[in-house]
């Protein structure tokens, strides 16, 4: 297997501007809150998944280049010399090794964003399940998490078939940042409790930006 290693910023700002052109040729794109995401330094980046868009819609739309934990399955041939090249992080979701933390934790030691999906993998979107790993890199940098959901971005679908029709409306939402007590205990149980209050925070986001989207429509 391959060493998992930090990826260089310059891919990512490439990928950037290439996934915001596309963007804007195939959709109408909205953005609500690009504010809440600090300016410069480590950033942990906490979006739902619902769709297979979601994760090239946030390169697109942050504004600053984000580095993504990224399933190893979609690192294979062609793609994986893409997702690499543009700084994504392949990650395994069972068994995530330390090459794969220490390149995660790089990516925050340098100020710049990584992007973890809490959940995961695709779902339902409402973080009823999180794994540990958000809580895990938040404890561990102290970097600030900023919760971010998605609407109009497609099913759960892996076909192009479950992409939104051309010039469809895709929202991307971003919250206030989270940001948990430095110096905690590392322990198994202060990471459950960790991953519990991150969790209250993103079905708080989640619940507002649900409004946001329902006063913006009328």
């Amino acid at each position: 297997m391959t060493a998992v290693r930090t990826p260089g910023k310059r891919g990512a700002a490439v990928g950037r501007w290439l996934a915001a052109v596309l963007a804007r040729l195939l959709w109408s794109v909205r953005r609500h809150g690009p504010e809440n995401v600090p300016s410069s330094g480590p950033v942990i980046i906490a979006p739902h998944h619902t769709g297979f868009l979601d994760a090239p819609l946030l390169m697109a739309t942050c504004p600053r280049s984000v580095h993504t934990l990224a399933k190893r399955e979609l690192f294979r041939g062609p793609m994986g010399w893409v997702l690499r090249g543009v700084g994504q992080i392949p990650l395994d979701r069972d068994e995530p090794g330390r090459d794969l933390l220490e390149a995660g934790m790089g990516v925050l030691a340098d100020g710049r964003i990584l992007v973890v999906f809490p959940e995961g993998t695709r779902g339902a979107g409402d973080f009823a399940e999180m794994r540990p790993g958000l809580a895990w890199f938040a404890i561990r940098s102290g970097a600030p998490v900023v919760p971010v959901v998605f609407s109009g971005t497609g099913t759960r679908g892996r076909t192009l078939a479950g992409l939104p029709r051309l010039r469809a409306r895709l929202d991307v939402v971003f919250g206030e940042p989270v940001t948990l007590p430095a110096g905690g205990p590392r322990t198994r149980s202060a990471l459950e409790a960790a991953t519990e209050q991150l969790r209250e925070e993103l079905v708080s986001h989640r619940k507002a930006a649900l409004e946001i989207l329902r006063d913006d429509s009328s």
